[in-house]
Formats: structure tokens, sequence, C-alpha cells
């Protein structure tokens, strides 16, 4: 049965952020994630999670300056002491939440920019937060973004991701398998599934193309949530959708698996 994990920045928007912890659990989910804490006090969010008793399943490295058009600063050449400031300080918040992997944003590469350079700065500060992460037992992640979300991202394919893991080549380093990205770049998603278990260790779920919930659209996932169980994958989907009205009108497809 899959496990499935409330994204408080996309689902429950209707309440501030810290309630809407309160709100995932009396919807019926047992564990969250999110984009981003540092506007928030490490405990602050415990208290949320402990109040609920949720598990924290995934949060990311801060984006940089997001009004500017950064998204993640990891893979920018002459900006290593902030993405490692952003790693401590991701590193920090996940130890006071016990949440066990972090996603390290990339960013975004210049037009016409020397990729190459993007890719070995993030390979260089990917290992430097490995090696602090994998003292604590926590793991990283990389996701790739399609480029109608995100044009520019360092990478938009799950295979750039998986050739970027193995040339970080550093245990504790895994592929963050959002389907809705997948499946608008490329396809194929039983392929994803199914022969590179193993590698990606978070999954992410919205509809194609609208980004809704997942009983709409394109994609036929409860086939897939069987396939994922088949599988043998034992981690959290995450819900990273934009509901169609508001959070609770749209969580009739859950029950099916409550």
């Amino acid at each position: 049965m899959p496990k499935f994990a409330a994204n408080l920045s996309t689902l429950f928007n209707e309440v501030p952020f810290l309630q809407r912890f309160d709100a995932a659990a009396k919807a019926g989910f047992r564990a969250v994630e999110f984009l981003f804490p540092y506007e928030h006090e490490p405990a602050d969010i415990k208290q949320a999670l402990t109040r609920n008793q949720l598990e924290l399943v995934l949060f990311n490295t801060a984006p940089g300056d997001s009004d500017a058009g950064e998204w993640g600063v990891a893979a920018i050449p002459g900006r290593e002491a902030d993405a490692r400031r952003d790693i401590d300080r991701a590193l920090e918040y996940a130890l006071a939440l016990d949440c066990r992997q972090v996603h390290i944003m990339a960013g975004v590469i210049p037009v016409a920019a020397d990729r190459e350079a993007y890719c070995r700065t993030l390979i260089d500060n990917v290992r430097y937060a490995a090696e602090r992460f994998a003292r604590h037992g926590i793991g990283i992640l990389l996701e790739a973004l399609n480029p109608a979300t995100k044009p520019d991202y360092l990478y938009s394919s799950q295979y750039q991701v998986l050739e970027m893991i193995r040339r970080i080549d550093r245990p504790g380093v895994f592929s963050q398998l959002d389907l809705y990205h997948a499946q608008l770049v490329d396809g194929n998603l039983t392929h994803l599934i199914a022969d590179y278990i193993g590698q990606y260790r978070h999954i992410q779920i919205a509809s194609v193309p609208a980004r809704h919930e997942p009983d709409e659209g394109e994609i036929n996932y409860p086939w897939l949530f069987e396939l994922i169980d088949r599988s043998g994958y034992q981690g959290w989907i995450g819900c990273e959708y934009l509901p169609r009205t508001t959070t609770q009108a749209g969580l009739g497809w859950l029950s099916a698996f409550n």
C-alpha cells in the first residue's frame, strides 16, 4: 500500500503554514514535506510535527534569490560559499526536525553558459554535503525539473540526474523521482519506476498536464501505485500538486488508500 505525504507548500494553503500540519493530520496524512522551512524556527515546526504525530520526509536547501530567477545555487560557479552555507543550514534543520533526506537545489544556468563548469561546481558541493550528511545518516536528493516549469535548470531529464549521481560517486546520494516532471520530459514511467529502483529514494506525484490531483490527466496513477508496490519501494510518495479548488475538496482520490 503506498504511503502518501502531504506537501505543505502546495496543499492546505487555505491556512497559514504552521496550521497546515494540523490540517494534514486531520485529513489522514501521517507524513509531510515542504519546499523551505527557513522562515520558521525549527522549534515551532517541531512542535507542529509532534502535536500531530507527523513525520517530516523532505525539504529543500534554500533557493537563493528567487525574485531574481535563482532556484538554488549549488551549481553556480563562484557561489560555493553560499551553497555550503545553505547546505549547513539545511543540515541543522534536518537534525532538529528528524528529517532523513534533503533535496539540494542545483540552480538555473544562464543561456550560453558553460554547462560543464556548472556540473563540476555541483559535484564538488554535493560531495561536501555527502560527507557532512553521511555522519548523521541523512540522504541527499537531486531532482530534474521540466523546462516549462523551470527553464534552464541544470537538469530536466531523469537520466541527466542519474548521470550526475554517477559522477558525484558518493554514497547516500539519490534521485528524487517526480512523476509529473518525468512524464513531461522522459515518459516511460514504468521503466523509470521498475528499472531504477534503489537509485531513487523519494517519489512525487501530480496530474499531467495540469498538475492537479492524481485522478485526472494522462497518467494512470492507480496502475503506477500498484507497480510502485511491486517494485519494492519502501519510501513515501509526496503529493506535490496544485488543488483544483480547495485541498479538502480534492482529497477524494486518497480514500482508496486509507
